[in-house]
């Protein structure tokens, strides 16, 4: 029988609860036990630490399961929450967040508005009829994806000592200084544009490989790194110093995001 790794939360139910903490992390367990107080919680799923587990005894392969249970959990999220991943009309967008079974406070890593992509921006527009949100959506997208799965998670060394989420930041501070612009709030939708065109390049010139344009890839890509961000320098010293366990591993959430 095959292992069971995703654990679904939302709509009222769940697939576990505040006792599966060793399972399905603090967080993924809170969440499911928020679902069955009726406490409305947008959909998503857990996927447990024991699937961390496999990925590192298999030298940091996912089993080969996993894609089907996260593809059968997706699924029920956008039944749930009326829309569908990577849908160019109804996009529904999630995020990835780490979970461990005890609390380690900005140690591992979380990517937001996962989902956004060139067949699924015109449909965000639509649907929020506020292109600048949309935009500034995706150019947070660019920073956080780049920062921590293209170049932390993978272990690139910056070069000269800075990281891609530090040129984008200057490129950003240098962009508002040439406009005359002294906060962000002051980009418009097109400046908004044009620097996420802006960051793409930089990601590609830097990592040497391009930002996913795929839905799906962003999804694979934000889980991973979520397992491999346990791992991190930060993580580990962090659990060193707590006495945490490396072989607990950290669970991943992967939850509706709404607006």
């Amino acid at each position: 029988m095959a292992v069971k790794y995703v654990y679904t939360f939302g709509g009222g139910t769940a697939e576990g609860g505040a006792g599966d903490k060793n399972l399905l992390g603090g967080k993924g367990a809170n969440l499911a036990e928020m679902c069955l107080l009726d406490i409305p919680v947008p959909a998503g799923f857990t996927i447990s630490t024991d699937c961390c587990t496999a990925y590192y005894a298999s030298g940091c392969q996912l089993p080969k399961s996993l894609e089907a249970e996260v593809l059968a959990a997706l699924r029920k999220t956008e039944a749930i929450m009326g829309m569908t991943y990577g849908d160019a009309a109804n996009p529904l967008l999630v995020s990835c967040r780490s979970g461990a079974r005890k609390s380690m406070p900005g140690m591992m890593d979380t990517v937001l508005n996962v989902g956004l992509a060139t067949a699924t921006i015109p449909g965000m527009i639509r649907k929020t009829g506020n292109p600048r949100f949309v935009w500034d959506s995706y150019r947070r997208l660019i920073m956080m994806y780049a920062d921590v799965v293209m170049e932390k998670a993978e272990g690139r060394e910056p070069a000269a000592g800075k990281g891609i989420r530090k040129v984008m930041d200057e490129t950003l501070d240098a962009y508002k200084h040439a406009h005359g612009y002294k906060s962000d709030t002051e980009l418009s939708a097109d400046d908004l544009k044009t620097l996420a065109d802006t960051f793409k390049k930089l990601v590609k010139t830097h990592l040497h490989k391009a930002f996913p344009d795929d839905p799906m890839a962003q999804l694979w890509g934000g889980i991973a790194a979520v397992f491999k961000s346990w791992n991190g320098k930060k993580a580990v010293s962090y659990r060193r110093i707590e006495g945490i366990p490396d072989e607990w591993g950290t669970a991943v959430n992967v939850q509706a995001m709404v607006f």
